[in-house]
């Protein structure tokens, strides 16, 4: 029953093939484009064959068959049309085998065949939106394979989105296509900054004693410096006038018993200037999707936990100028970089500080347990991600700050006055300035010749000892090449490829 309803549905699709017979099957084999097929019973091995899934294609034989046994119906179904012309029809992707009968019973061929989705409406619109692409799209059971060169990664990406929509989800697409562009991209960073520091500190300290109606009197007066809470240097500072003599007085918690009235004064000033200057150029290279990291700086420890035995367990932490980034080749015009770069120094500000405790051991010993402090870090970080093309520059990262503190401390009412207040009051000032610029340039890049690279040591001939006590050299002298690279020692720092 089931066999006559097939029969009956395919009579009207079948109807033009059924007349066609006398005609040559296709010259190529593709699932969508086989619609006749010619097989020969000669011989005993296995023929293969491959089917479009819901689509029906027509087996002519040159012998007469009576029956068809298909091992798995729910995959192939066979529909017996005449003695040399059986229909088969693609139900469910998956693989199945088909053997052919006379009217003897005696087996005349061997089928495998293969149910596959039809992938050609999929690669003539591949075909057609990217022409400069040379693109196969196959099928393996339920999923479609990419084969092929693309001029670009962007290419390889379309092609497999649309297979993803076709397939139905991004799972049931292999992507084998090669990139026929430059994958390797080489970034070359540039990291300056610029850090000015200024400190001023002007302070003023008066003592006086004396005796007025018998009664001896003693007065002082000491101006902290608030932002540091301590003079830059106690050695700095000028003393004016002579509190006690020595010989005719002694001083008693400060004040002078005998000698006459007298002022004394002290006179603290100073001023720090401090430059900063630091650059890094670290260059990178990496394949296009792989992620290339650099770091030139340390790593401190830092208290983490406690085992079970009361031992402290630490942790690193990495400061200094880092670099890391991922490219992705969209084409020779268009390269998407995800860039993140740091730079931190260890600094005391925001430290963590453990102060020392003395403890009593179970014997009755006295044990001191020292302090501990965790440094602080101080970290400008920028991370984006752009596009630009091969050779192209751009700054990802201006960092201006500055900050200005200032503070005055003075006695009440005195210090207040016109100008005789300035012997009352002492000024704490800071002013710091930082300017920090990260250069960011990409080059698509290929291998090259050991012989074409250059190290800094290459060339490098350490001194003899005559030379270096006599002459006063750190290498020996020597006659290289024009594009030879010249040492550090004779020239700038760094080395320098022509």
């Amino acid at each position: 029953m089931r066999r006559g309803l097939i029969a009956g549905v395919l009579a009207g699709v079948l109807a033009i093939a059924g007349g066609s017979e006398g005609l040559a099957a296709p010259a190529h084999k593709s699932p969508a484009a086989t619609r006749v097929v010619k097989l020969s019973t000669q011989g005993n091995s296995a023929q293969r064959m491959n089917l479009a899934l819901s689509k029906a294609a027509i087996v002519e034989l040159d012998t007469d068959a009576r029956d068809v046994l298909v091992s798995n119906p729910d995959i192939v179904d066979a529909v017996v049309r005449s003695p040399r012309r059986i229909y088969l029809l693609g139900m469910k992707t998956g693989q199945t085998n088909a053997f052919f009968f006379d009217a003897s019973g005696r087996q005349i061929l061997s089928l495998d065949i293969r149910v596959e989705k039809d992938v050609t409406e999929l690669q003539a619109m591949i075909r057609s939106d990217m022409p400069d692409s040379s693109i196969k799209v196959g099928a393996l059971n339920d999923n479609v394979v990419l084969t092929g060169t693309v001029a670009n990664a962007m290419a390889s990406t379309r092609a497999q989105d649309l297979a993803a929509r076709f397939a139905g989800g991004a799972d049931k697409v292999v992507n084998m296509l090669k990139v026929d562009a430059k994958e390797q991209v080489m970034l070359k960073v540039r990291v300056a900054e610029m850090q000015r520091q200024v400190a001023k500190q002007f302070g003023i300290d008066l003592a006086t004693a004396g005796v007025a109606g018998g009664v001896p009197f003693a007065a002082s007066t000491s101006n902290p410096f608030g932002l540091l809470g301590r003079a830059l240097s106690d050695l700095s500072g000028i003393g004016v006038g002579q509190l006690c003599q020595a010989s005719t007085a002694a001083a008693t918690r400060g004040q002078c018993v005998g000698g006459r009235n007298n002022v004394a004064g002290s006179l603290k000033a100073l001023e720090t200037v401090g430059l900063v200057h630091m650059l890094a150029e670290p260059n990178l290279t990496a394949v296009s999707g792989e992620t290339a990291k650099f770091l030139a700086g340390g790593e401190f420890p830092v208290p983490a936990s406690r085992d079970r035995d009361g031992n402290v367990t630490v942790t690193f932490k990495q400061f200094g100028v880092g670099l890391s980034f991922t490219p992705i080749v969209m084409s020779e015009d268009r390269i998407s970089l995800q860039i993140s770069t740091e730079v931190s120094e260890l600094t005391n500000t925001g430290a963590f500080t453990l102060q020392g405790s003395t403890t009593t051991d179970g014997n009755g010993n006295t044990v001191n347990v020292g302090g501990l402090t965790i440094p602080a870090l101080n970290v400008r970080r920028a991370e984006t991600t752009v596009e630009l093309p091969s050779g192209g520059s751009f700054a990802i990262a201006g960092l201006l700050q500055h900050t200005t503190k200032q503070e005055i401390d003075r006695f009440p009412g005195l210090g207040s006055m016109p100008v005789l207040g300035a012997l009352f009051r002492s000024r704490d000032f800071q002013n710091n300035e930082t300017e920090l610029v990260v250069l960011v340039s990409a080059y698509l890049v290929g291998p090259t010749a050991e012989s074409k690279l250059a190290a800094p040591t290459d060339g490098f001939i350490p001194p003899s000892d005559a030379q270096t006590i006599f002459m006063g050299r750190l290498n020996t002298m020597y006659h290289g090449k024009p594009d030879a690279v010249r040492s550090a020692a004779n020239g700038d720092a760094g080395y320098i490829v022509k």
